[in-house]
Order: structure tokens, then sequence, then C-alpha cells
């Protein structure tokens, strides 16, 4: 095997990088950002250039991304398209063009938008809830997904997507808070990835990647206004560990992320949860 990974100098894409080299796995890791992680500081944009590297490789794990946080840095939309569309486009066309085996696109859970709005109960968020996107990096990774559906239905290009979940830079309060329903360790996020290089699913698949939430559908509406209630029911042993550590816990939860379907067809599950990285921080 020998795996290209675009984005690889940011978080994902450098813990997926890691986890190839521990597992001896051939990796070429390109970013527009130099790092350890990358061998190349290559824009996904730069068609000539993807396609000789895709070239030379049977794997490509596609990370790399104007993220949502770079609208907050006034980013134009073009860039979305630019790299979130056009560059997808490009490494698509490479791995058809070179008879790459699979081909990974990692999107995000952002994508179901504006339905995972309700004023009545938290909303639970599986795959079949349809999508609604709010801005332009939902637009932009929810038409890079389809671009995948189209290559696999149309050029035989083994594609699987997955929806991943928060995991940026932020409070570690806010980080404990958010390993409840809707945040992930970038090493369960790399897990999940090798995980789907290796499975070979016959169908177009799309794959929520998040932690494990203890959260059930009969909780739904508790947790819109009294989370803590139901946390304590699940991990008692919270509320001293917040108290010693001045935290607090969240005031509403608005959304669970469902991980079963990923459970079942890849065999994922999560390492790096909520109670682990409580009793850890």
């Amino acid at each position: 095997m020998n795996v290209l990974v675009t984005g690889s100098s940011g978080r994902l894409g450098a813990a997926i990088i890691r986890l190839l080299r521990e597992k001896n796995v051939k990796c070429y890791g390109c970013d527009v950002v130099p790092s350890e992680t990358t061998d190349a500081c290559v824009d996904i944009c730069d068609r000539e250039k993807i396609f000789r590297i895709v070239n030379e490789v049977d794997s490509v794990i596609h990370t790399a991304a104007i993220h949502g946080k770079h609208m907050d840095m006034n980013t134009p939309r073009m860039e979305f398209v630019r790299t979130n569309i056009n560059g997808t486009l490009n490494l698509l066309d490479a791995a058809v063009r070179s008879n790459v085996k699979n081909f990974i696109y990692t999107s995000t859970t952002s994508v179901y938008g504006k339905l995972m709005d309700s004023e009545s109960e938290a909303v639970w968020v599986q795959e079949d809830l349809p999508t609604k996107p709010r801005d332009i990096y939902d637009i932009t990774k929810l038409a890079g997904e389809e671009l995948c559906r189209d290559f696999f239905e149309k050029e035989s290009l083994h594609t699987c997507i997955l929806r991943v979940s928060r995991f940026m830079h932020e409070p570690i309060n806010t980080i404990a808070n958010y390993r409840l329903y809707r945040g992930l360790d970038e090493r369960d996020a790399a897990e999940a990835h090798w995980l789907a290089l290796n499975t070979k699913i016959i169908t177009f698949e799309v794959f929520n990647i998040s932690n494990n939430s203890p959260f059930k559908r009969k909780d739904l509406r508790e947790l819109k206004v009294a989370p803590e209630s139901v946390i304590l029911k699940y991990y008692p042993e919270s509320k001293e560990i917040y108290v010693r550590k001045k935290w607090t816990f969240p005031k509403s939860i608005d959304r669970v992320y469902s991980i079963e379907k990923a459970k079942k067809l890849l065999g994922y599950n999560p390492k790096n949860n909520f109670i682990e990285f409580i009793r850890h921080a």
C-alpha cells in the first residue's frame, strides 16, 4: 500500500501520517504548509503536480480543505470553491487516471447544517438526516461529497465519505463538554480513516465519525433543557472532577452524533472519549 495524504500538516492529516508510519505503511504527505509530516508543499489546485503525485500511489486520503474558521478570517468564497471543489476534482481526476484503488474523502458533520437546530430537543444526527448547509464551507464540502459520489457511480472509483466532528484547539472545558456529544480526538479520526482504507464496501457510503456518546434518543428533550442531570446519570464521577477542575457542564446540548453505522460497517471504536479525557486532562 502507498497512500497519499492531503492536508498532511493539519491536525487530522498529521495524525493520519503518524498512524500510517506506525503501521509501516508507505505514505506521502502534501500540504501548502511545511511540517514534519509533509513531504511536499503542493497546492491541490495545481493540477499538473497533483497528477504527478497521485500517479505514484494506490490510495488517497483527502483531508485538505479551507475550513469554517477561515470564514472568520474573511476568506473569499472563491477560495472555498477553488480548494474544496476544484482541488477535490483534480484529485478525483488524477485518481481515475492512475487507477487508484481507494479514495477516502474527509468531510464534516457541519453539512447537516440548519437541520441540527431544534427549539424543543437535541437532534439525533445519523447519516440519513438530510443535509441543509448554512454557509460556503458547508456548501463546498457537500459539493466535494457529491463529486465523490459521481466518480463512484460513473468512473467506478472506490470512494468513501467520513463526516468528522469537532477537534479544534479550544478551551479545555469546552473540549471536555464537546466530547459528550459532538467532539472527537484526531487519533480516533485517524483510526477511522485507516479502517475505511482497509474495508471494502461495494456501495457508496457516508459515515459519521465522532466520539462515543452515552446518550440515547430518550434523553433528547432533557439534554436540550437540563443536560447536567443526564450527564451525571451516565457519568456520576464527572461531578467531582468538574468541581475540582472548576469546570462547568453545558447549559444545553443541541445534538447527538450517532456513530453506529461506522461501528457496524467499519469496526470503528473510538478510545479517547469523554470519561478518558476528563480523567487525564
